[in-house]
């Protein structure tokens, strides 16, 4: 039996936990003509309520829906690349003529897909073999704009496209983007700051051109429901308060609580209840898979980032870390090197920080640390 609990990608509605009405806004957007900024911290679960709106019937029947992570990428050819494979391998499922459509329109990427006997598209470039991007984009939003089917394109970690040498790339896709009229396009994006640095500011080219969605973390009532009903269909039963204290131990967000029920459903024999008894069983059992990435990460930091990052993990929210009372609670160096240290870590996204607040963006890995001191 699959467990009903996932912690990668998207599964399918039965499996996906609430978002009622964040999921009937989003499609009401789209399928108005709205294109849309998603803003949310890690892992809340903005990439899978995508899938979901994906999913419902006045989209699914009506648009051609394509989703990009650019989280890897590093510039606009990457960034066109993963454009024109994702939208091949979307056009795959609707068949030959659509992708001939496709490679009529694109040709700077037709010598690099083939058909096996079958009909079936292989995708044969790489990222290297991008060698006119801004002409290759061209001639993707041309294609987008020529779709006999509409168009949703969703862009995650859109704020990415702000770290690329090229300088012109929001200014390049915010043409493009406001010339198309038969797309509809979702920014999301977990980096706040840089979201609204994007959107936001009058500065920036796409200033007032989205309407921003900001997505927070599901009900632990909704949550419980969601738990209970998946270990009854499996023959098994899991305490309200069990949720509950997953749900305020990760602040409710999305995929440590999922992590912690797939682990306790796991380990939840068929016929057997889940207890309060069971969690630290089942977070243990997530550590330890854990530890040894955990530990090649703070071999690459130095002794200065290695402390400060010890020194938040052990407050859990730290505030004032430039203060001396701070400095002195954690026997670090003076305030210049922790700001130099947190600046590091920052950038190497082991934390963040909100209004003064500075947490580790993986919560597996702030309780490891703390064992370990």
């Amino acid at each position: 039996m699959i467990n009903p609990f996932t912690t990668y990608g998207y599964e399918s509605p039965e499996y996906f936990c609430d978002r009622v009405s964040e999921t009937a806004e989003l499609t009401r957007l789209l399928t108005n003509g709205n294109n849309v900024a998603l803003i949310s911290p890690r892992r809340i679960g903005k990439t899978g309520l995508i899938h979901h709106c994906f999913e419902q019937d006045s989209i699914k029947q009506q648009y051609v829906t394509i989703l990009i992570d650019i989280y890897a990428t590093k510039s606009l050819s990457d960034l066109v690349f993963l454009m024109g494979k994702a939208i091949v391998m979307r056009l795959k499922t609707r068949g030959q003529k659509a992708l001939d459509k496709f490679l009529s329109i694109v040709t700077s990427l037709r010598t690099g897909i083939s058909f096996d006997g079958m009909g079936n598209a292989s995708w044969n470039i790489n990222i290297g073999d991008i060698n006119a991007p801004e002409f290759t984009l061209d001639e993707i939003f041309s294609y987008l704009g020529q779709s006999e089917m509409p168009c949703i394109v969703a862009i995650d970690e859109f704020q990415t496209i702000s770290t690329y040498p090229e300088r012109n790339v929001e200014a390049l896709m915010r043409t493009y983007i406001q010339e198309c009229r038969n797309a509809a396009f979702i920014f999301s994006g977990s980096q706040r700051s840089m979201m609204n640095e994007i959107f936001i500011s009058p500065s920036r080219p796409f200033y007032q051109s989205v309407t921003i969605m900001h997505v927070g973390a599901i009900s632990v009532d909704k949550y419980v429901e969601f738990a209970q009903h998946h270990f009854d269909k499996a023959n098994k039963k899991i305490e309200g308060q069990v949720i509950i204290d997953i749900y305020n131990k990760f602040d409710g967000v999305t995929w440590y609580v999922q992590k912690m029920l797939n682990e306790l459903f796991s380990l939840t024999p068929a016929g057997e209840k889940c207890t309060k008894d069971d969690i630290d069983t089942a977070l243990s059992h997530v550590i330890h898979s854990h530890a040894d990435s955990y530990s090649d990460i703070i071999f690459q930091l130095n002794q200065s980032q290695t402390a400060i990052l010890q020194a938040i993990a052990s407050e859990g929210k730290a505030t004032g870390i430039t203060s001396s009372a701070f400095i002195k609670r954690h026997h670090l160096n003076s305030a210049s090197a922790v700001q130099k240290a947190v600046s590091a870590l920052l950038s190497k996204q082991l934390i963040t920080t909100k209004q003064g607040t500075y947490e580790l963006c993986d919560k597996f890995m702030s309780m490891w640390l703390t064992q370990r001191m």
